[in-house]
Parts: structure tokens; C-alpha cells; sequence
């Protein structure tokens, strides 16, 4: 993950100058000048069948939102000119609701630091369209969409004209950071590794391993990429011979797994190693298992690959910059926890993240407090589901349970559990604040861990070692020993330690990326992000 981070951050660094916006920038003009800027030509090229996303501004709304919030001319004619560069096309929603770049940007922006009116109502509309407060129908002339797309924009200008006080460019780079069109998969990868794609041209030459992976794979899918090899039964073992086993060795000779000319049919002991090497370049502990799930992975198409690493180069143009000191990255369909100190790796840690339909989201925050033997209070829909039938049929069954009744809200009591062995957050848990209630903590289902794959939670992130991870949070204070970390875990007794030093923490969706070792890896899209961007990315998704 070393080449990961470097990676993810030297994007970003370049891309958005790795500085934070000065507070109330995003909202108004009253201390900026009004200057002259140029308006960018409306791109009429960008229509409904092309567009990345699929709903459109009505002009007379973006000249409604200038005269209401009394831009001046400078920024009047920036926001102009943003939609002109995109014919009016919506950047942060489609009918969906909020894409990837605005959660990708919410995670830029420290919003913190402006404590205007109109930036708290912002953030109140920002929270509510990501927690699902706000009804999941979205209308290119609903208000509350337009106002929050525009205020958005205002935010987003703000933002890029700071980071690129020092370009000649910057308002030409901003307007083409944001994706607008379709393009063919093999098109647009030319045009990253080229350098000509406008799009990627500030991020040009920092992808480094990742550029290379990609000009392997484009070269791989205008070769034909490689034949499917048929699927005739469950599992291969050594010594087997079979045309499969055959076709299998020539498919890992083409990506590289496999070294020499052997296309025997014979399954040899070095099959298994490059097996191993395949498994763990797919999210798979490396067994040498040649089953039928490993057979269907091998099958899929290079230019779907190709598909992949350019989703995941365009994710990572959008994460935050790299702090210093101490950092804590999760890279969901990793599974995986990673920390650092500076370019220090400190340790590994294996994670479940939260299961298909409670997915955990993207995100950045500060791990600012502990808390140990935690309660657990109950989400409001289990209480529904199932805490009141389990009640109605057994009337001690919140004493089995060790939980308890703190009080009433909406019709449905409020309902928490003492801290203990049955108590599902474990013995300790690790938050940093945002709007998703997502924090780290323990666990009672220690089994989980052993899995390939680790999607089982209702949002939060469980992880392995808790122990080391308390140690390390709170390692710069004296007070807290591991002896006194063990007793307050065990304690029984709910306890909340602040952190002295929040560490900050970067919740990542990658299912492409390249490790400290300099090896690719193809992870599953367990929550089906990829599928979704492909089709607004790509005019022949594969």
C-alpha cells in the first residue's frame, strides 16, 4: 500500500495544490475584487446521450442563483463559463443523486473552517443527501438540487482558484477537472498515457506504476487480449492434465504470473505458484487453487481491466491531500487497514467493512476519541425489525440481552446495550466524527477475520487487533499504559478518552491499485461502485 499512498496523494498534491480554502472564500465575494475573466464557448458537443451525467441546468436557473446571491461579475462569469465548458450539464448530481466527485470533493474541502450561514446550510443539505434524510428522487428542476449543485460549483471555484493562485490556466483546469463526456474505453486510455486528455493533463506523470499497468493492459486489449478458457468443472488439483490446464498456463503467461513456454497440460507444481501469484493479485489468500470462481476471473476481457484502472485513476485524483505525522487509510474492497507515520509504515490490519446495501461510504475524518467498554445503541430500524417482535414474544428478553430502555423518540423506544462480551462493538470502539456515524471498534465475531471476502457489517468497520490499535492512538499519552488500556477495555464501565493528537483517517474505494512491492492488484467492486461509473464514464462500457 506504500505505492498506493504515495500515489493517491502525489495526484492530488499536483492535481489540487494540497491546500486547504480560507474561510467564507466559497461564499461570497465581498472582499474579492471584480475583474474581468474570459467565458468559455458553450460546448453544444455535450448532449443527453454522451454526457457523464444525465441531468441538465436550465440556464435561467444558474442567471436566477447569480442575481439572488448577488455574485459579482468575476465569479458570475467563472460559474458561466463552468457550464458553458459542460453545456449545462449537472457536476456533483444525475438522477441517482450525489456522485463520486462530490463525495470525492466533500472529503477536499475543510468546510470546517467557514462558519457562514450559507455554508452550514449547505452542509445541512450535503448531510441529508448522503444519509438518505432527503427523498432519493432527484429532478434537474427540484430547488433544493439546483441550489446545492450551484452552491457546489461556488464552493468548488472557490477551492480550485486558491489551490492554483499561481496558474495562468487554472480557470481552463478547473473546467475540465470534472468529468462531462463519455469516452471510448481504449480512446480515453490513450489520451491519459499521452498526456492530451485535458482531463488527467494535471495529474500527468504522477501515476507513475499505475500508468505503466495501464499501458500494459491497453497494449494486452488491442492484441485481442486472451482467449476464455472454458469452465468443464469445479476445481483442477496437481497433477491433473487437462486442455484447461493448458489454457490456464497460457492466460498466466500473457500477464505474467507465469514464467517460461510451458503449455503442457500437465498441472505442475509450478502452476501452483503462479496460481498463488494470480490469487493474491485478486483479493484471494494465495492457496494455488485452480477452481472454477478463479477460472471465471481469469476470463474476464483486458479491456474490462483496462475499464477498471482508468475508474480507479479517476478516484484517486479526488482524495485529500497527505497530512503529516500520523495517518490511518482503509481501502474498503481491500478489507485492509493500513498505518503510517510519515513515509513510515507502521502496521497492517485486516477489517470487515459494512455489507452490500449499508456500504461504507467514502469518506476522510479525524479519530479524535476512544471509548472504552462502549454501549451500543441500537439503530432505530433493528429496534423495529426486531428488537419489539422479540419483546412482544418473551418479556425478559432485554434482561437476556443485557439492554435496557433509556427512553422514548418517534414512537419507538430508545434502546442501548451494557457493555460486555454479548455487545457486538467489542470491547472498545474509535471514533471520528461525520455524517455516516461510521467509527472503528471491536469485536465478538472474531471468525470474520479469516475470509477472503469481509463484508458483513451494518456501516461501521470492525478490526482485527484493537488492542494495538488503542496502543497506537493513544501512544503520546504517558497516562495511558497498555496495563491501564487492558483495565479500561475490560472494565465494564463506559469511558471516553480524547485523543491529543487526532489522527486523521481516509476511508478509500479502490479495486485498482499497487502495492509497496510494486504489484498490481484487481480487487472485487463489492458494492458495485464500478458498475455504476462505467456506463458515465465510457460510451462502450465492457
Amino acid at each position: 500500500m506504500k505505492h498506493l499512498m504515495i500515489l493517491l496523494f502525489a495526484v492530488v498534491t499536483v492535481a489540487i495544490g494540497c491546500k486547504q480554502h480560507k474561510k467564507g472564500a466559497d461564499n461570497n465575494n465581498e472582499n474579492e475584487q471584480s475583474t474581468e475573466v474570459a467565458v468559455t464557448p458553450r460546448n453544444t458537443s455535450i448532449t443527453t446521450g454522451n454526457a457523464y451525467n444525465d441531468l441538465f441546468l436550465d440556464t435561467i436557473a444558474v442567471e436566477k442563483f447569480i442575481t439572488q446571491q448577488k455574485l459579482n461579475d468575476t465569479i458570475a462569469n467563472r460559474l458561466r463559463s463552468f457550464y458553458n465548458a459542460r453545456n449545462f450539464e449537472f457536476a456533483w448530481f444525475d438522477t441517482n443523486g450525489l456522485n463520486e466527485q462530490a463525495y470525492g470533493f466533500r472529503s477536499l474541502y475543510d468546510y470546517s473552517v467557514d462558519t457562514s450561514e450559507s455554508n452550514k446550510s449547505l452542509e445541512y443539505r450535503l448531510n441529508a443527501f448522503m444519509t438518505g434524510d432527503i427523498d432519493s428522487s432527484i429532478s434537474a428542476k427540484d430547488f433544493n438540487i439546483i441550489k446545492t449543485e450551484l452552491q457546489l460549483t461556488q464552493r468548488f471555484i472557490a477551492y480550485f482558484k486558491d489551490a492554483h493562485k499561481d496558474s495562468d490556466t487554472w480557470v481552463a483546469d478547473m473546467e475540465q477537472f470534472v468529468p462531462s463526456q463519455k469516452q471510448e474505453v481504449l480512446k480515453l486510455a490513450d489520451a491519459v498515457l499521452s498526456g492530451k486528455n485535458k482531463e488527467h493533463k494535471s495529474t500527468r506523470g504522477i501515476y507513475g506504476p499505475l500508468l505503466t499497468q495501464l499501458k500494459t493492459y491497453t497494449d494486452f486489449a488491442k492484441k485481442g487480449g486472451w482467449d476464455s478458457i472454458p469452465i468443464e468443472k469445479k476445481k483442477y488439483k496437481t497433477g491433473d492434465n487437462s486442455p484447461v490446464i493448458a489454457a490456464v498456463k497460457r492466460r498466466l503467461q500473457i500477464t505474467g504470473e507465469l514464467a517460461g513456454k510451458d503449455t503442457t497440460g500437465v498441472f505442475t507444481d509450478t502452476l501452483v505458484e503462479a496460481l498463488k501469484t494470480f490469487e493474491a493479485t485478486h483479493g484471494h489468500t494465495p492457496r494455488g487453487v485452480l477452481n472454477d470462481s478463479l477460472l471465471r476471473e481469469m476470463n474476464v476481457p483486458a479491456i474490462r481491466l483496462v475499464q477498471t484502472l482508468l475508474i480507479n485513476m479517476e478516484r484517486m485524483r479526488w482524495m485529500p491531500a497527505e497530512p503529516e505525522g500520523r495517518l490511518i487509510m482503509v481501502n474498503i474492497p481491500e478489507f485492509m487497514l493500513h498505518v503510517y507515520n510519515g513515509n513510515k509504515k507502521e502496521f497492517d490490519m485486516a477489517v470487515v467493512v459494512g455489507k452490500e446495501g449499508k456500504s461504507t461510504t467514502m469518506f476522510s475524518g479525524n479519530l479524535n476519541q476512544v471509548v472504552f467498554s462502549p454501549y451500543w445503541n441500537l439503530p432505530n430500524s433493528i429496534v423495529k425489525e426486531e428488537v419489539l417482535k422479540s419483546m412482544s414474544r418473551n418479556k425478559n428478553y432485554l434482561a437476556q440481552k443485557h439492554m435496557e430502555i433509556t427512553g422514548q423518540r418517534n414512537g419507538l423506544p430508545v434502546i442501548r446495550q451494557l457493555p460486555g462480551k454479548d455487545n457486538p462493538l467489542g470491547r472498545v470502539k474509535f471514533l471520528f466524527p461525520n455524517s455516516f456515524n461510521i467509527y472503528f471498534h471491536d469485536t465478538n465475531q472474531k471468525d470474520l477475520f479469516n475470509r477472503d471476502q469481509r463484508a458483513y457489517s451494518h456501516g461501521c468497520i470492525r478490526i482485527s487487533d484493537p488492542v494495538k490499535m488503542a496502543d497506537y492512538v493513544l501512544s503520546d499519552n504517558a497516562r495511558w499504559t497498555p496495563e491501564k488500556i487492558d483495565s479500561a477495555m475490560n472494565s465494564g464501565k463506559e469511558k471516553y478518552v480524547r485523543v491529543k493528537e487526532p489522527v486523521p483517517v481516509l476511508i478509500m474505494y479502490y479495486t485498482a491499485f499497487i502495492d509497496e512491492g510494486g504489484h498490481l492488484h484487481f480487487l472485487h467492486d463489492i458494492y458495485d461502485h464500478d458498475i455504476t461509473m462505467a456506463p458515465k464514464m465510457f460510451s462502450d462500457p465492457k
